[in-house]
């Protein structure tokens, strides 16, 4: 019952997870059309170092007090997991004040590191400043609920962070929405100013998510204490012990979950300042790193977050049959996993790719569609080395090697710090792109051959795969540009109704033709059957047949 439990949770979770993700994306459009690329250029400027501040201030939290408090649960010790909640809301409150005053008070020291502000019309210091400042307040608050929520899953109670996850993203959208359209349109307001009160929205997001735990809490709060009061067991744990034992938990569940935005912040400091020292413009340097770092970036994450929540339910099977030490039922679910990962990322990469210009123009408007067709057509394949290191890194976890994974994280982001104003400088924009794809490919190196040692796994039939998905996408690729093309010639006049006729077109061929392949080759009932019944019961008719 409870594995029941702890599945209908993760699914639960998994959904709100997606939503989430779906929601960030959907408000990038109107947001974009309010501010522009240099307004989400201006917001990432306060987002990513906030992004990073609050991931070591939380330092995966809400896993590791999950993980630490299902334990004791376990062995009949309520009361440990409570003194845990109870002093981890102090601990975490005292590094979330810490990471806001530390943001506040370095932001007149970031901006200058960021852009020179030497050109009219380009962001300056006091819009960086005063953006990154407004961001910050939400690091007293969001920690705390990271406490809450890592509580309740060690009930494996799910339900309170899916709502409040939702909750806090839908609050946080609103109120962006809301307030930049009121600055900029409704008062005439500067850009600038309207991005900051946006970045507020971090912030209102946060209570609206607190408020929502808080109601689950004072609800569930008699029946939490009524089994504290029935522990069978207490282990009388020192904080020492208690903070050791949830550190060795949190870290590298932390460190792995900074690789975006660790990546996303060596561009931040390298971007603009390599970019304007070769000449470029500051307004046409902060329209690229707003397509990079956001507009381009929110799309391509769409596909790596679908293939990794369909993948990582598998993780924990993984530590189970690891642990039991079923060699044959772990070689077939890392099988499973990569298969997954491999079908689902690479035709949507190379379809993002290939109608790279008509889904940046479809989806926000054509006033960067060269910049930002540009920086998709090469940016999108990164979707499948996202999805990869995702995965490899929860298989690691799950075969208690997750030091690799951090190794492996190290060594990448060390590649990419060396590379991106080295490229920056000889390729342009794109440089930063191939610097992220250097860096990433160093890190799977290191991921792929940890799980090959350490779960004598071989990836000869894996390679297999991705060579037959690989060539079923080549030749989607080539149907889909024969499309492009042909609706481009005939339309003429590039309109942002154009550019939509031409993304369904493109796509839904493109689709079909991937997977009719996938189907009549028997590949999509192998990879998918598990999944989808219709794929299942053809696959079980082939086999009939033969």
């Amino acid at each position: 019952m409870s594995d029941q439990k702890l599945l209908r949770g993760t699914m639960i979770l998994t959904a709100a997870t997606m939503i989430s993700k779906v929601l960030g994306l959907i408000y990038i459009f109107p947001f974009t059309a309010i501010v522009g690329s240099t307004g989400v250029a201006l917001y990432n400027y306060g987002y990513l170092p906030y992004m990073v501040l609050l991931s070591l201030a939380t330092l995966g939290v809400p896993l590791a007090i999950s993980k630490f408090v299902s334990k004791y649960h376990t062995l009949g010790d309520y009361r440990t997991g409570h003194r845990l909640f109870k002093s981890g809301i102090i601990v975490l409150s005292i590094t979330g004040c810490f990471g806001f005053l530390l943001l506040f008070l370095s932001a007149p020291s970031l901006a200058p590191l960021i852009v020179d502000s030497s050109d009219p019309g380009g962001n300056t210091h006091d819009d960086i400043v005063f953006t990154i400042r407004m961001v910050s307040v939400a690091l007293v608050v969001v920690p705390i609920m990271a406490v809450i929520r890592g509580y309740f899953q060690g009930f494996q109670s799910m339900g309170p962070t899916a709502v409040s996850q939702v909750i806090e993203q839908l609050v946080r959208i609103f109120f962006i929405l809301v307030v930049t359209f009121f600055i900029v349109q409704v008062m005439n307001g500067e850009v600038g100013t309207a991005v900051g009160f946006a970045t507020f929205g971090a912030f209102t997001g946060a209570i609206g998510g607190l408020v929502v735990l808080m109601m689950y809490w004072f609800k569930r709060r008699r029946f939490i204490y009524e089994q504290i009061d029935k522990s069978t067991v207490d282990h009388q744990l020192s904080y020492k012990e208690m903070y050791k034992e949830l550190i060795a938990y949190a870290l590298p569940l932390s460190f792995v979950g900074l690789a975006l935005p660790l990546y996303q912040i060596i561009d931040l400091f390298t971007f603009n300042q390599t970019l304007m020292a070769n000449g470029m413009d500051q307004v046409v340097s902060e329209t690229y790193f707003g397509v990079f770092s956001g507009t381009a970036h929110k799309i391509i994450l769409i596909p790596m977050a679908l293939a990794t929540a369909l993948s990582v339910t598998l993780i924990p099977t993984i530590t189970k049959s690891f642990t039991s030490g079923d060699q044959q039922t772990l070689q077939k679910q890392i099988t499973q996993t990569f298969q997954i990962i491999l079908f689902l990322t690479i035709p949507a990469a190379v379809g993002l790719s290939v109608l790279s210009y008509a889904v940046f123009g479809s989806l926000y408007g054509l006033e960067d569609l060269e910049i930002g067709g540009y920086i998709l057509r090469y940016y999108a394949p990164i979707t499948l080395f996202f999805a990869l290191f995702a995965v490899t890194a929860a298989i690691l976890q799950g075969l208690n090697k997750q030091k690799y994974a951090v190794i492996a994280l190290a060594v990448g982001l060390g590649v990419k710090l060396l590379t991106t104003q080295l490229l920056l400088s000889w390729l342009g924009p794109i440089g930063g792109v191939f610097a992220t794809y250097l860096g990433y490919i160093t890190s799977l190196a290191v991921t792929i051959s940890a799980i090959g040692k350490y779960a004598q796994f071989h990836y000869g039939f894996v390679a297999k795969r991705a060579l037959l998905i690989s060539i079923f996408s080549f030749i989607m690729a080539i149907g889909v540009i024969v499309i492009n093309l042909g609706m481009r010639q005939m339309l003429g006049e590039v309109t942002r109704l154009a550019e939509w006729g031409i993304l369904l077109l493109g796509a839904g061929v493109g689709f079909v033709i991937f997977m009719f392949l996938s189907y009549r080759s028997h590949l999509a009932g192998q990879v998918l059957g598990n999944r989808f019944r219709f794929l299942k019961r053809e696959k079980a008719k082939q086999q009939q047949g033969n």
